[in-house]
């Protein structure tokens, strides 16, 4: 019943995205759809839109069998290669307008990232070998243009010539660090999706060396929750937690080393990922419902809780009990769901909300723009399902 219940609502959100967010005229998906379901024709269109896009059709045709998800995937892969690629430099720029036109041509690993996952996930329906060679291109510009040969790692971001930025930020609210979890977490995905499909031995020592650099750089040994910010030295530069992150890494971290087949890698990054996963539960309101962040300077716990730290607490608390066996996870993966449910996803007008306050009233942030995408809704569901089935 609760396999039903998820996949109900993973074809909910999959008929949202095909419902409101082709744009007919211009090409693609539109880069603004608000809450109440209006487009808008004009807005700009984001990179990480638009691979999100790609990988969750592509999963879930592969997850579905759909016919009608295959030809959505088709329409996104061709407007990302049409409008996003860099054929001079190449890499993908990080936006263009409403008619394909690049308006902000930096390249920032993170969207390189989500190319390379979403390039990978396409092939595995199309086996197409154009896009593996696509998503093996990006991955060795990476490790040219980014890797820091000296102290491991890789730097944030470049301009359109791969030349330095002074300002590396993913977003304006994020520290201008060279370094970051959030990059490292989501080349950490992308080379795992990419290594399924590519067994090279280069791909399975950096996809093994990402998992080395969380274990010794990112997560902390104290408290287990993972720090966000680093210079180029790997000194901290921040004391934010985020629950979300937390949660996403625990299981995203055991996906990598069992993708690599290496046993005592799997065995240390269990126990590592039980460890995250107890620490990221502090993170957990009474009502279910994952909290954002929590700033140890000041003592600051913002009690919002946004759309994609409740997916991917659903994952991560489930795959804590697969670890495990111990069912305080698996409660928690109920309450996870139940709070979801309740008080996350829209049921009057679809897909879920961007994030709702304490007392779970919804902010009126777009269903679909740069940020809100279907990327980890449609992967929750398909996860949860999966692994249920395992069960």
């Amino acid at each position: 019943m609760l396999k039903d219940e998820i996949r109900t609502g993973l074809d909910n959100i999959l008929s949202y995205w095909k419902k409101y967010t082709v744009d007919h005229d211009n090409g693609g998906f539109y880069g603004l759809v608000n809450i109440d379901n209006t487009p808008d024709p004009h807005a700009d269109k984001g990179i990480v839109l638009n691979t999100r896009i790609l990988w969750a059709f592509a999963a879930a045709f592969r997850f579905t069998g759909e016919r009608e998800y295959m030809v959505l995937a088709d329409r996104a892969y061709h407007y990302l290669k049409s409008f996003f690629f860099d054929h001079r430099y190449g890499g993908v720029w990080w936006a263009v307008d409403f008619r394909g036109n690049p308006v902000n041509k930096r390249k920032q690993i993170y969207a390189q990232a989500f190319a390379i996952y979403a390039l990978s996930e396409y092939f595995q329906i199309t086996k197409n070998p154009e896009v593996v060679n696509e998503a093996l291109e990006i991955f060795h510009l990476i490790e040219r243009q980014s890797h820091d040969n000296e102290r491991d790692g890789y730097i944030e971001a470049f301009d359109e010539k791969w030349d330095y930025l002074e300002d590396v930020r993913l977003g304006e609210n994020d520290q201008n660090e060279k370094k970051t979890m959030n990059t490292h977490l989501h080349l950490l995905e992308a080379y795992t999706n990419l290594y399924r499909i590519r067994k090279d031995k280069m791909l399975h020592d950096k996809l093994g060396g990402l998992i080395n650099i969380f274990v010794h750089h990112i997560i902390d040994i104290k408290t287990h929750h993972l720090n966000l910010f680093f210079n180029e030295e790997w000194e901290l530069r921040s004391s934010k937690v985020s629950f979300g992150h937390d949660i996403e890494a625990a299981w995203l971290l055991c996906e990598a080393a069992e993708t690599l087949k290496d046993k005592s890698l799997m065995k240390k990054i269990s126990d590592l990922s039980l460890k995250i996963t107890k620490a990221s539960a502090g993170g957990l309101d009474m009502d279910g419902g994952m909290m954002n962040e929590y700033d140890v300077s000041d003592n600051h716990l913002d009690t919002d809780k946004h759309w994609w730290p409740q997916a991917e607490a659903m994952v991560g608390f489930l795959n804590g009990y697969e670890l495990s066996g111990d069912g305080y996870f698996y409660g928690l993966f109920l309450h996870s769901w139940e709070f979801i449910r309740k008080f996350i996803i829209d049921h009057d007008k679809g897909e879920w909300f961007w994030r709702v306050d304490k007392e779970g009233r919804p902010s009126n942030q777009e269903k679909a723009g740069f940020w809100k995408c279907p990327y980890h809704n449609t992967r929750a569901c398909i996860e949860i399902i999966t692994r249920l089935e395992k069960i």
